[in-house]
Protein backbone atom coordinates (compact mmCIF):
# COMPACT_ATOMS: atom_id res chain seq x y z
CA UNK A 1 0.00 0.00 0.00
CA UNK A 2 1.30 3.74 0.10
CA UNK A 3 2.34 5.29 3.16
CA UNK A 4 -0.68 6.34 5.42
CA UNK A 5 -1.32 9.21 6.18
CA UNK A 6 -3.29 8.81 9.36
CA UNK A 7 -2.75 5.90 12.17
CA UNK A 8 -6.37 5.41 14.14
CA UNK A 9 -6.38 3.87 17.52
CA UNK A 10 -8.66 2.24 19.47
CA UNK A 11 -8.80 2.78 23.35
CA UNK A 12 -10.09 -0.06 25.77
CA UNK A 13 -7.42 -2.75 25.35
CA UNK A 14 -5.12 -1.63 22.80
CA UNK A 15 -4.29 1.75 24.60
CA UNK A 16 -5.23 1.72 27.72
CA UNK A 17 -6.69 -1.41 30.66
CA UNK A 18 -7.33 -1.82 33.78
CA UNK A 19 -5.21 -3.30 37.19
CA UNK A 20 -8.38 -4.60 38.33
CA UNK A 21 -10.54 -7.17 35.63
CA UNK A 22 -13.57 -5.87 34.53
CA UNK A 23 -15.70 -8.45 36.69
CA UNK A 24 -14.15 -7.89 39.94
CA UNK A 25 -14.87 -3.93 38.70
CA UNK A 26 -18.80 -3.94 37.85
CA UNK A 27 -19.17 -6.14 40.99
CA UNK A 28 -17.49 -3.48 43.30
CA UNK A 29 -19.63 -0.94 41.35
CA UNK A 30 -22.98 -2.80 42.00
CA UNK A 31 -22.04 -3.18 45.61
CA UNK A 32 -21.23 0.15 46.18
CA UNK A 33 -24.68 1.20 44.42
CA UNK A 34 -26.89 -1.21 46.74
CA UNK A 35 -27.70 -2.74 43.32
CA UNK A 36 -28.36 -6.86 42.35
CA UNK A 37 -25.83 -8.93 40.95
CA UNK A 38 -24.89 -8.46 37.40
CA UNK A 39 -22.90 -9.97 34.80
CA UNK A 40 -19.78 -9.23 32.73
CA UNK A 41 -21.65 -10.95 30.05
CA UNK A 42 -25.21 -9.05 30.66
CA UNK A 43 -23.06 -5.79 30.64
CA UNK A 44 -21.74 -6.20 27.56
CA UNK A 45 -24.88 -6.96 25.89
CA UNK A 46 -26.58 -3.77 27.23
CA UNK A 47 -23.70 -1.45 26.49
CA UNK A 48 -23.90 -2.34 22.61
CA UNK A 49 -27.13 -1.07 22.21
CA UNK A 50 -26.33 2.24 23.86
CA UNK A 51 -23.06 3.32 21.87
CA UNK A 52 -24.47 6.77 21.09
CA UNK A 53 -25.46 7.48 24.60
CA UNK A 54 -23.86 10.79 27.09
CA UNK A 55 -23.94 8.32 29.89
CA UNK A 56 -24.30 5.13 31.21
CA UNK A 57 -27.55 5.53 32.69
CA UNK A 58 -29.55 4.13 30.22
CA UNK A 59 -27.34 0.90 30.10
CA UNK A 60 -27.90 0.18 33.90
CA UNK A 61 -31.51 1.39 33.50
CA UNK A 62 -31.89 -2.00 31.14
CA UNK A 63 -30.08 -3.70 33.38
CA UNK A 64 -31.97 -2.74 36.69
CA UNK A 65 -35.25 -3.46 34.83
CA UNK A 66 -35.13 -6.94 34.98
CA UNK A 67 -35.36 -7.09 38.67
CA UNK A 68 -37.23 -5.58 41.27
CA UNK A 69 -34.85 -3.12 43.14
CA UNK A 70 -34.92 0.20 43.82
CA UNK A 71 -31.34 0.39 42.81
CA UNK A 72 -30.89 4.14 40.98
CA UNK A 73 -29.09 3.62 37.41
CA UNK A 74 -27.32 6.41 37.66
CA UNK A 75 -25.81 6.17 40.80
CA UNK A 76 -24.12 2.62 39.31
CA UNK A 77 -23.30 4.21 36.34
CA UNK A 78 -20.97 7.20 38.43
CA UNK A 79 -20.00 4.26 40.68
CA UNK A 80 -18.46 2.31 37.99
CA UNK A 81 -17.02 4.86 36.11
CA UNK A 82 -15.23 6.11 39.22
CA UNK A 83 -14.06 2.02 39.47
CA UNK A 84 -12.69 2.18 36.46
CA UNK A 85 -11.46 5.80 36.61
CA UNK A 86 -9.36 4.39 40.27
CA UNK A 87 -7.95 1.61 37.83
CA UNK A 88 -6.91 2.76 34.47
CA UNK A 89 -3.45 2.62 33.20
CA UNK A 90 -1.84 3.10 29.96
CA UNK A 91 0.02 0.30 28.19
CA UNK A 92 3.70 0.52 28.82
CA UNK A 93 5.21 3.12 26.39
CA UNK A 94 2.07 4.13 24.44
CA UNK A 95 2.35 7.59 25.28
CA UNK A 96 6.08 7.57 24.24
CA UNK A 97 4.64 6.04 20.93
CA UNK A 98 2.03 7.65 20.19
CA UNK A 99 3.83 11.49 20.15
CA UNK A 100 6.90 9.68 17.84
CA UNK A 101 4.32 8.26 15.17
CA UNK A 102 2.22 11.75 15.21
CA UNK A 103 5.82 13.30 13.58
CA UNK A 104 5.23 11.26 10.58
CA UNK A 105 1.37 10.82 10.76
CA UNK A 106 -2.24 12.00 11.65
CA UNK A 107 -2.89 10.74 15.11
CA UNK A 108 -6.64 9.76 15.86
CA UNK A 109 -8.67 7.73 18.29
CA UNK A 110 -11.86 6.25 17.62
CA UNK A 111 -13.73 4.79 20.84
CA UNK A 112 -16.99 2.92 21.35
CA UNK A 113 -19.19 4.27 24.24
CA UNK A 114 -21.17 7.01 26.23
CA UNK A 115 -19.81 10.37 26.01
CA UNK A 116 -19.22 10.64 29.76
CA UNK A 117 -17.53 7.62 30.34
CA UNK A 118 -14.97 7.24 27.53
CA UNK A 119 -14.13 11.14 27.74
CA UNK A 120 -13.04 10.82 31.52
CA UNK A 121 -11.06 8.21 30.83
CA UNK A 122 -8.90 10.48 28.00
CA UNK A 123 -8.75 12.66 31.20
CA UNK A 124 -7.65 10.54 33.63
CA UNK A 125 -5.42 9.18 31.60
CA UNK A 126 -4.44 12.93 30.59
CA UNK A 127 -4.22 12.17 26.75
CA UNK A 128 -7.02 15.17 25.82
CA UNK A 129 -4.06 16.66 23.69
CA UNK A 130 -2.59 13.57 22.31
CA UNK A 131 -4.29 12.75 19.28
CA UNK A 132 -5.17 15.10 16.59
CA UNK A 133 -8.50 14.09 16.63
CA UNK A 134 -10.38 12.12 19.00
CA UNK A 135 -14.27 10.98 18.76
CA UNK A 136 -16.22 9.32 21.57
CA UNK A 137 -19.46 6.82 19.74
CA UNK A 138 -21.44 8.58 22.29
CA UNK A 139 -20.77 11.75 20.50
CA UNK A 140 -21.80 10.47 16.97
CA UNK A 141 -24.49 9.27 14.62
CA UNK A 142 -23.36 5.65 15.58
CA UNK A 143 -20.73 3.47 16.76
CA UNK A 144 -18.24 0.53 15.78
CA UNK A 145 -18.76 -1.37 13.59
CA UNK A 146 -20.78 1.29 11.70
CA UNK A 147 -18.94 2.55 8.85
CA UNK A 148 -20.36 5.86 9.90
CA UNK A 149 -18.12 6.08 13.13
CA UNK A 150 -14.64 5.31 10.53
CA UNK A 151 -16.26 7.86 8.52
CA UNK A 152 -16.12 10.29 10.92
CA UNK A 153 -12.81 10.00 12.54
CA UNK A 154 -11.43 10.25 8.94
CA UNK A 155 -13.24 13.39 8.45
CA UNK A 156 -11.76 15.09 11.44
CA UNK A 157 -8.40 13.57 10.69
CA UNK A 158 -9.42 15.26 7.14
CA UNK A 159 -8.06 12.32 5.03
CA UNK A 160 -9.55 9.62 2.82
CA UNK A 161 -10.51 6.20 4.97
CA UNK A 162 -8.30 4.46 2.62
CA UNK A 163 -5.35 6.54 3.78
CA UNK A 164 -5.83 5.47 7.45
CA UNK A 165 -4.59 2.18 9.38
CA UNK A 166 -6.75 1.74 12.21
CA UNK A 167 -5.47 -0.34 15.07
CA UNK A 168 -7.86 -2.41 17.39
CA UNK A 169 -8.36 -5.30 19.35
CA UNK A 170 -11.77 -6.34 18.67
CA UNK A 171 -12.53 -8.19 15.86
CA UNK A 172 -16.51 -7.02 15.16
CA UNK A 173 -16.38 -3.65 16.05
CA UNK A 174 -12.35 -2.90 15.45
CA UNK A 175 -10.90 -5.39 12.22
CA UNK A 176 -14.86 -6.08 10.91
CA UNK A 177 -15.46 -2.11 11.26
CA UNK A 178 -12.17 -1.01 10.21
CA UNK A 179 -11.71 -2.61 6.87
CA UNK A 180 -15.72 -2.42 6.15
CA UNK A 181 -15.15 1.45 6.34
CA UNK A 182 -12.11 0.94 3.64
CA UNK A 183 -9.05 1.06 5.96
CA UNK A 184 -6.36 -1.43 6.53
CA UNK A 185 -6.68 -2.78 10.03
CA UNK A 186 -3.73 -4.10 12.39
CA UNK A 187 -5.17 -6.48 15.09
CA UNK A 188 -3.79 -5.81 18.56
CA UNK A 189 -4.09 -9.72 20.23
CA UNK A 190 -4.51 -10.12 23.68
CA UNK A 191 -3.32 -13.10 25.70
CA UNK A 192 -6.88 -14.44 25.97
CA UNK A 193 -7.87 -14.61 22.44
CA UNK A 194 -9.50 -13.65 20.03
CA UNK A 195 -7.73 -14.90 17.29
CA UNK A 196 -5.79 -13.68 14.27
CA UNK A 197 -8.22 -12.37 12.14
CA UNK A 198 -7.85 -12.46 8.67
CA UNK A 199 -9.05 -9.53 7.64
CA UNK A 200 -6.18 -7.62 9.44
CA UNK A 201 -2.91 -6.99 7.22
CA UNK A 202 -0.62 -7.36 10.67
CA UNK A 203 -0.68 -8.18 14.05
CA UNK A 204 0.77 -6.94 17.32
CA UNK A 205 0.49 -9.00 20.39
CA UNK A 206 -1.23 -5.85 23.46
CA UNK A 207 2.29 -6.17 25.48
CA UNK A 208 3.93 -5.15 22.67
CA UNK A 209 2.29 -2.88 21.02
CA UNK A 210 4.42 0.07 21.91
CA UNK A 211 7.56 -1.26 20.77
CA UNK A 212 6.22 -3.15 17.44
CA UNK A 213 3.84 -1.20 16.18
CA UNK A 214 5.59 1.44 14.40
CA UNK A 215 7.72 -1.01 12.80
CA UNK A 216 4.72 -2.61 11.18
CA UNK A 217 3.51 0.76 10.24
CA UNK A 218 6.67 1.68 8.40
CA UNK A 219 6.67 -1.59 6.64
CA UNK A 220 3.28 -0.81 5.35
CA UNK A 221 5.47 1.86 3.15
CA UNK A 222 7.82 -0.58 1.12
Amino acid sequence: MERPRAVIFDLDYTLAVSRQDRTTILDDAVEAANAPPLTRDQYLEAHSQHLTRETREPIFADLLSEYETDADPDVLARAYRQEIADALEALPGVEAMLADLRGSYRIGLLTNGPVVAQRDKLEQLGWEDLFDAALVTGELEAGKPDPRAFEAIAAALAIDPADAVYVGDDVNADIYGATNAGMDAIQVLLEDGPDPDPRAIAYVPQNEIATTLPELIADLES
